[in-house]
């Protein structure tokens, strides 16, 4: 165990410098790893011989040629029955949206929320019963009691949103019975703000992310790293922003919305007074589950709101020095849903992008990027694993099944695979590869002449324009439009 530790901080610390960023680092690895398998194959041999008495019939690189003549398809094929589990903080988002990709790959769904939104559980209980086939689909209540009980009854995939303890349950549950799993699972997504940023901009973008839905959100800025020279006009800013949002009593304003139970108020509250300093915001009222949108400042590393999701109105500013500063911060801490740069200078976003981990990244705004159907939306690390969205929802809830399309007519690269393996059969494997390459050469060549004559049948090419057209790409090329005119000659 000793060992093991050492090696593993080895790694982390050779990952962390950034060595296996470095694209030469990768080539000269993969390099030294051919040159290894090519300066070895006679010890692999014999080392299979003699621990398994094993006999390599064909060279290593020789295998593929075997079945180039094959056809290799992929076949994606639906998992069977999958388990959706979504979130009370966007319930559409997180409840229909992987939907479509479960009825997409061709599987029967359990959809299921938490019992927070009793409203909203009504109408996709009726909703499921109006409009889709009631033996493949079909909605859950409640299920945050039972979670680790449900996932055991033996789904073939379950997709869960959530909070990251309920995620280890899942988790866990599933590796019961070997169920795959992908899991989205909120956390704190760091937001830095640079020197060079124009400050009003960000200011009203964060201050709308962070507020929608009284902060409840799993994608929205849950603190600010505000660099040391814009730390007033930020915090100015962000003022003026809600000031413009909600008025000068946010409670009256129908565009601020309220906490979803009184257990998490309580946590909020919670947290807001023991942490930092308010300059803006603070006031609370138990009984509507009220929370005013405040900024804190002055806020450490230690504190409790920097331990743990905030998920309400609330967003702690922590001051930094520079950019390298902000991204230290970030790395050391578990690795983000969300990662967000504000900044004018592109060489920060750059570094900020590609120095940190995140399941996804933004610039300039917030939540955007989630929203983006041809982008995959997903965590990595302490924030989930797999990814959904589109095309990538689809890939989710299907098998890839490799499948080698044969016949049995070509048995003569077949035949000497099989034993007894003597040294006259590997001289006749040798001999039969090589007869084999040329004849698959030969056919390559056939048919990149024949897809060429289809392209120039197609426009209507005279038998010159074939003669110069290849000749003039493959012996002349100064000469290649020489096609190109005679092709608009005919034309006119």
């Amino acid at each position: 165990p000793v060992e093991s530790a050492e090696v593993l901080r080895r790694a982390r610390d050779a990952f962390k410098a950034g060595r296996t960023a470095e694209h030469g680092f990768r080539l000269a690895q993969l390099d030294a790893l051919v040159r290894l398998v090519v300066e070895h194959e006679c010890d692999f041999v014999d080392a299979l011989g003699r621990d398994l008495h094993k006999v390599i019939l064909f060279h290593l690189s020789l295998v593929p040629v075997t079945t180039a003549l094959d056809e290799s398809v992929v076949v994606s094929e639906p998992l069977g029955v999958v388990l959706i589990i979504g979130s009370w903080s966007s319930p559409v988002q997180q409840c229909l949206v992987p939907l479509v990709g479960a009825i997409a790959a061709g599987k029967t769904d359990s959809s299921s929320t938490d019992a927070f939104l009793f409203i909203y559980l009504l109408i996709v209980t009726s909703s499921f019963t109006a409009s889709l086939l009631q033996e493949c689909f079909h909605v859950l209540h409640k299920v945050t009691s039972y979670l680790p009980e449900l996932v055991e009854q033996k789904f073939d995939h379950v997709f869960f949103t959530g909070s990251r303890e309920e995620g280890t349950k899942v988790s866990q549950a599933a590796a019961q019975t070997l169920t795959p799993v992908t899991l989205v699972l909120r956390g704190k997504n760091p937001c830095y703000v640079d020197q060079q940023c124009e400050i009003n901009a960000a200011a009203r973008r964060i201050a709308w992310a962070r507020f929608h839905n009284a902060g409840q959100s799993m994608v929205a800025p849950d603190y600010v790293l505000c660099h040391v020279g814009v730390k007033e006009r930020l915090q100015q800013a962000l003022r003026c922003a809600l000031m413009q949002f909600y008025g000068s009593d946010p409670r009256e304003s129908r565009s601020f919305g309220r906490i979803v139970t009184t257990e998490n108020f309580n946590r909020v509250r919670d947290l807001l007074w023991r942490s930092g300093k308010v300059v803006m915001g603070g006031q609370v009222n138990e009984a509507e589950r009220y929370i005013a949108p405040t900024i804190v400042v002055d806020v450490v590393d230690t504190d409790p709101i920097m331990q743990q999701e905030v998920s309400g109105p609330v967003l702690p500013i922590v001051t930094v020095q520079s950019v390298d500063e902000a991204i230290g911060f970030i790395n050391k801490r578990d690795k983000p849903l969300c990662v967000y740069v504000y900044s004018s200078n592109s060489k920060v976003v750059s570094r900020v992008m590609k120095e940190t981990s995140s399941g996804s990244f933004c610039s300039n705004d917030s939540v955007l990027q989630t929203l983006q159907v041809l982008l995959p939306f997903g965590g990595v690390g302490s924030s989930g694993i797999g990814c959904y969205h589109g095309r990538y929802s689809f890939d989710t809830f299907s098998h890839k099944k490799a499948c080698l399309l044969r016949g049995l007519r070509v048995e003569c690269m077949t035949y000497l695979r099989y034993p007894p393996y003597e040294d006259r059969n590997l001289s006749l494997a040798t001999i039969t590869f090589f007869f084999f390459f040329f004849f698959f050469l030969k056919h390559l060549i056939h048919r990149f002449t024949h897809n060429i004559m289809t392209v120039f049948h197609c426009l209507h090419w005279t038998a010159e324009d074939m003669l110069i057209c290849p000749i003039s790409c493959v012996v002349l090329p100064p000469k290649i439009g020489q096609g190109n005119i005679s092709l608009q000659r005919r034309r006119k």
